[in-house]
């Protein structure tokens, strides 16, 4: 079997989507926590000889180093047969959610979540523009979940994983009470959690944690 070495920090949901999808297969992998609060990521050092597009996660496996989150887990799925589509219109279907969530819904989540609560002083007007685009992508996908158990139907695809890595972090975080704000989708998180050996990323990924600002 492959060895898989995890570079990541664990506020990182992209991290926490290779994470996840490793563990849902039933494989272990050793992490490597990245000082992503300190800066490292953006020296010219790590840049050569971690990863030249300078982000969190890098996965090696038997030593190649991987980057980026959607390539990486399409990989997985084919290799391990699971949470991939079935069919040429499945597959279809979950590239069709895993784009949408990389441009819209990770894309904005990640940003909104990052500047709401890890920086000491985030801009309101910036978090309203955020928070007005999020809540319009969170509508598009509040009223697919009320029609499907899952992405593309009625089983769990890496589409899912993409999807509920940064809207299952705590809502002091978030900023979003499912259960009240978006019930479907509070569901739909529900049915993820319920998978075998599924766990949040903070018992996953193991490490020194960012300071965390959001207002209590």
């Amino acid at each position: 079997m492959p060895s898989y070495r995890l570079h990541y920090f664990p506020e990182s949901g992209n991290s926490y989507k290779l994470a996840l999808m490793l563990t849902l297969c039933g494989q272990t992998f050793e992490p490597v926590w990245t000082d992503f609060g300190g800066g490292v990521t953006r020296t010219p050092e790590w840049r050569r000889d971690v990863n030249a597009m300078g982000e969190i996660p890098v996965l090696e496996v038997d030593g190649e180093r991987l980057t980026q989150t959607a390539p990486i887990l399409l990989k997985l799925a084919k290799q391990f047969g699971r949470f991939d589509g079935e069919t040429e219109q499945e597959q279809f279907e979950l590239l069709r959610w895993l784009f949408w969530d990389n441009h819209k819904l990770t894309g904005y989540m990640a940003t909104y979540r990052y500047f709401r609560t890890f920086t000491p002083s985030p801009d309101e007007h910036v978090l309203k523009h955020f928070r007005r685009r999020l809540d319009d992508f969170l509508s598009i996908l509040e009223q697919h979940m009320q029609k499907n158990a899952f992405a593309i139907g009625e089983r769990p695809t890496v589409a899912d994983i993409s999807m509920m890595a940064y809207l299952h972090y705590p809502a002091d975080e978030t900023g979003y009470d499912w259960a009240v704000s978006h019930p479907a989708i509070n569901a739909w998180l529900g049915r993820m959690a319920q998978l075998p050996r599924w766990k949040s990323a903070y018992d996953l990924l193991p490490g020194k944690r960012l300071t965390h600002y959001a207002k209590q």
